[in-house]
């Protein structure tokens, strides 16, 4: 027999199985000799109080063993012959593409840009070694894209647009651990992801589809108002789902020069914000003693309007890294990760503001009011102007960052108060910090509203605001700065017929799970449109 619960129980129940039996016996009138096994099927923490619990959905098996799966399988068949697919890029929204294309009985053909995910991590490394950016192969391109090095959170609020379970499901059945299916906030870890990735990739060669890597799409293939192909190493023939990821800035730009059309996005921009992990701990657990032996390391998400842009936290890593995002030579970009235990000595989040593209038109040729004549924006395409303010952005935070990837950084309450910083604390961040006055060259618009976001979020949890808190510059890589406009029905380009952008780069997701779902439906809208040829 099984029953299911839900349950408030201390966090030292909640992470031992005996304990946890014991109090469900005691609760439900059970003799606890006859509890077989635990399952638990959701969890959540509740640290609104001083005293911290954890909320549980659990199962029970009553004089049986456990024996239903702990995930839900999918099947994927072999697809040697079938019609293919052309799937440009190999981050989640590809891969999940690639992977749905098999379940309906068609044969994707990947292309990636960059390297494969083990030989990634051999560029990572050489970013702080060498302070020099490979373009094809770092954070943001490569086998699973921007999310393979930096953490694998798969928390996504993007609820109606497909089967976020679904997906993490598959993410369990390539080897992630059961437990995403039951925390409120997913993590799969960025030592751990990898090998999830690695293991996609085989199930989609085994089952007949082809993946390529350092393979670049250059150019699509045209016929009429169709597109029949596209042109990496050689032709590859077929409807081609465009997953290129939020940092692909040179096919934004072929799109632009082919007259395909695009437009400018929104993003949010601003820092990355790094506390002593412990600290961060004793805020949110209302405890001088940190997080204790039973809870993981916290996190936080805070969120106000200044002067009506919305000022907010973005991709919270608790024990967690700084890590260089920059695709490019002179670039800095930061972005954040976390290992699967979360346990380094520090917890990082973006701290962002809202930038809409109407901000960016008061920019226009310099004209925007600052506080120094560093920033200089003349607009030569309407569609790629906010494109253009994330470049002239990174440009400048390079420049202030001796030209190298040390990136400039600011002690938060130095920042707030308008001083430049004469010593910076010890951060995660590998190539290294410079002191800069962020408050004094970021864009006005932007600083002005972080610092009285900090100042808001100071008052709500007592001690964030504090110059043991380091912000490191500059994070703009948060979403795509372009839409590829397409039809919300068939999902295909609105005016090209066969292509199907697809996932955050076309500016349809915002995260690893939301990404996945993108690619699956894009998957299933190909397969419709070649059922009609």
């Amino acid at each position: 027999m099984t029953n299911e619960y839900q349950i408030r129980v201390v966090p030292e129940v909640a992470a031992q199985e005996d304990r946890l039996k014991a109090y469900l016996a005691q609760e439900q009138g059970f003799d606890v000799r006859t509890i077989y096994g635990v399952r638990i099927l959701k969890r959540s923490i509740d640290a609104r109080q001083r005293q911290i619990y954890v909320n549980l959905k659990v199962r029970i098996y009553i004089n049986e063993q456990p024996h239903d799966d702990e995930y839900q399988h999918t099947d994927y068949p072999n697809v040697e012959g079938r019609p293919q697919v052309i799937v440009v890029g190999a981050g989640p929204g590809g891969l999940f593409a690639a992977l749905r294309l098999i379940e309906l009985g068609y044969r994707p053909i990947v292309l990636e840009r960059g390297k494969n995910v083990h030989e990634r991590k051999k560029d990572l490394a050489n970013i702080t070694k060498t302070q020099k950016v490979d373009p094809e192969s770092n954070y943001c391109f490569g086998e699973g894209g921007a999310g393979a090095y930096s953490d694998g959170k798969l928390y996504t609020r993007s609820k109606k647009r497909g089967n976020t379970d679904k997906i993490l499901n598959v993410f369990c059945q390539h080897g992630a651990s059961t437990a995403i299916l039951a925390d409120a906030h997913p993590h799969i870890g960025t030592d751990r992801l990898p090998k999830v990735i690695e293991a996609m990739r085989n199930t989609i060669i085994n089952c007949g589809g082809e993946v390529y890597f350092q393979t670049k799409m250059t150019q699509l293939i045209l016929n009429g108002d169709k597109v029949v192909g596209c042109i990496a190493d050689r032709e590859y023939v077929g409807p081609i789902i465009l997953a290129t990821g939020h940092s692909a800035r040179d096919v934004y730009r072929y799109l632009a020069e082919a007259k395909i059309e695009i437009e400018a996005k929104g993003i949010a921009v601003g820092v990355r914000l790094e506390h002593p992990s412990q600290l961060i701990d004793q805020i949110q657990y209302h405890n001088k003693q940190g997080r204790g032996k039973y809870l993981p390391a916290a996190e936080y998400a805070m969120v106000t309007q200044v002067e009506g842009r919305g000022v907010y936290s973005f991709c919270m890593c608790p024990g967690g890294f700084v890590i260089p995002a920059a695709t490019d030579k002179e670039q800095i970009v930061v972005n954040g990760m976390s290992p699967a235990s979360r346990g380094t000595a520090w917890s990082n989040s973006g701290m962002v503001v809202e930038v809409r593209p109407e901000d960016v038109d008061s920019m226009d040729n310099g004209k925007w009011i600052m506080d120094n004549s560093n920033f200089q924006l003349s607009i030569v395409n309407s569609q790629l102007k906010v494109l253009q303010f994330q470049e002239e952005l990174e440009k400048i935070c390079w420049q202030q960052g001796n030209m190298r990837q040390t990136a400039p950084a600011q002690r938060m309450a130095d920042f707030v108060n308008g001083k430049l910083s004469y010593d910076l604390p010890k951060s995660s961040y590998a190539p290294g910090l410079i002191s800069s006055p962020l408050h004094f060259w970021l864009p006005k618009m932007i600083s002005h509203r972080l610092q009285e976001g900090f100042k808001t979020f100071g008052r709500n949890a007592h001690g964030f605001l504090t110059n043991e808190a380091v912000l490191i510059a500059v994070e703009t890589r948060t979403s795509s700065p372009v839409r590829i406009v397409r039809d919300r029905e068939t999902l295909q380009h609105i005016r090209i017929q066969g292509l199907f952008p697809c996932g955050e780069g076309a500016g349809y997701a915002g995260g690893i799970v939301s990404a996945g779902v993108d690619g699956e439906r894009c998957a299933e809208m190909a397969a419709a449109y070649l059922q009609k040829k």
